[in-house]
């Protein structure tokens, strides 16, 4: 609309320098028509530079970049007054169409949603968005993009249901949407990708038969694992009713399993902190008599043998790797400390850095429960609660792995050791 404004007044202005122009040549030119012949020549300038400034996929992906809400900053760097988005990081042109062929921007901390502009990356052939924290739903938009051969958005917090129209990239080779938050059924759209070869949708709330027919009945289990209402010959799992149900069904199932997973998981953890409740002056006095000798401790724990569970699959390291890196820990590595246990601050050898909570062992009968309690709060996975990525089971303690979040404890920022007096409100938007 703006263009079009532009366009208007300076066919206007167009006209009176053309006027401006037969005036002088006719001799009656006057200074009084300076300006306006000034102001015009100016103004077609500014709209010939406009029209250059941005390719359409530029401007595409500075809607993209407009809808994510934060990063680690590599967006910054996207110049919108350049001709064309080719130089831009994470993006790759055809060099003679200078269309945008490959979006590439893993490991960026992006939170947002994915917009649903994308869509219009005619000439996209690689999209890689995985290990970020972006939610909302997967833009059906995608469907359009026809040339499309690999799809990596797996890592995220990305929900709602997989859009059937996927099913329209023929060329489609990799999709990988594993370690979300999708739900519903796989569209049976996703069978006709004749030239599929990797697809992951594993550990999301899936639901419903996979379907048989087509290219998905190639894949094996390990494609499907982590969702526990998925059915069909790819889990060896049978599907009641024959695998028939209706949508409707199968949505009303999932919408009251769902919430009533929710509100049980809900009411068992506050059973849990109840008990731990009940324990907080043992745990008091075994952290006070056993604090001081804590990273000593730590290695024992490992060293005298331990084993590593993982929560949605998504921990890159071997339990040799993790447990190696254990036995390193000491008091240098404390990041906190309370009445349930002492947090250390992990770093693995690839740079990625996680918190290690240790909380020692009771009893054994209270050691079952809280092992229950671990599996429902890992299977739980949103982007405002921290990521429960799996526990080390020591014989004398239970050392959790958290992601690691560097902007200090909620403690430390409720009684104001943040550099002056704050607020939860505050301490939550990262102020």
């Amino acid at each position: 609309m703006i263009r079009g404004i532009l366009w208007s007044f300076v066919h206007r202005c167009y006209v009176v320098t053309l006027f401006c122009l037969i005036r002088a040549t006719m001799g009656s030119f006057r200074m009084n028509f300076q300006q306006p012949l000034l102001l015009c020549t100016l103004l077609l300038h500014a709209l010939a530079k406009e029209t250059e400034a941005l390719s359409p996929d530029g401007e595409v992906l500075v809607s993209f970049r407009t809808a994510i809400i934060s990063s680690d900053g590599v967006l910054q760097q996207w110049r919108p007054e350049d001709p064309d988005p080719c130089g831009w990081k994470g993006v790759q042109c055809d060099p003679n169409s200078k269309r945008v062929i490959t979006l590439s921007l893993p490991n960026h901390k992006f939170s947002g949603p994915i917009s649903p502009d994308i869509g219009k990356l005619e000439s996209l052939q690689f999209l890689a968005l995985h290990d970020n924290n972006l939610y909302g739903s997967i833009p059906p938009e995608l469907g359009n993009l026809t040339r499309l051969q690999s799809i990596f958005l797996q890592g995220n917090y990305l929900s709602g249901f997989i859009p059937s129209e996927l099913g329209n990239l023929s060329q489609l080779e990799n999709l990988d949407l594993s370690s979300n938050s999708l739900s519903g059924n796989i569209p049976a759209s996703i069978g006709k990708l004749s030239k599929l070869s990797t697809f992951n949708v594993s550990t999301n709330f899936l639901v419903g038969s996979i379907p048989s027919d087509g290219i998905l009945a190639n894949f094996l289990n390990d494609s499907f694992v982590g969702n526990r209402e998925l059915c069909g010959k790819q889990t060896q799992k049978i599907c009641s009713n024959g695998g028939s149900a209706s949508s409707t069904d199968l949505a009303q199932s999932q919408f009251k399993k769902r919430y009533s997973g929710l509100l049980i998981s809900a009411l068992a953890t506050v059973i849990a902190l109840l008990l731990v409740a009940l324990v907080c002056f043992c745990g008091c006095f075994l952290y006070k008599r056993l604090g001081k000798n804590d990273g000593k401790g730590l290695a024992m724990d490992v060293c005298g043998g331990a084993s590593i569970v993982m929560f949605h699959g998504d921990l890159p390291y071997s339990s040799k790797d993790i447990i190696k890196k254990l036995e390193t820990l000491n008091e240098e590595h404390i990041i906190g400390a309370g009445g349930f246990g002492t947090v250390y601050k992990l770093a693995m050898d690839d740079g990625k850095v996680f918190a290690l909570k240790r909380i020692v062992k009771i009893n054994e009968g209270f050691d079952r429960f809280f092992e229950r309690e671990l599996e429902i709060l890992g299977s739980i996975k949103h982007r405002y609660l921290v990521n429960l990525r799996g526990y080390c089971n020591s014989p004398t303690s239970k050392l959790l792995i958290y992601d690691f979040l560097s902007g200090g404890s909620l403690d430390e920022a409720l009684h104001g050791l943040l550099g002056g007096p704050a607020t939860l409100y505050s301490f939550l938007r990262g102020e």
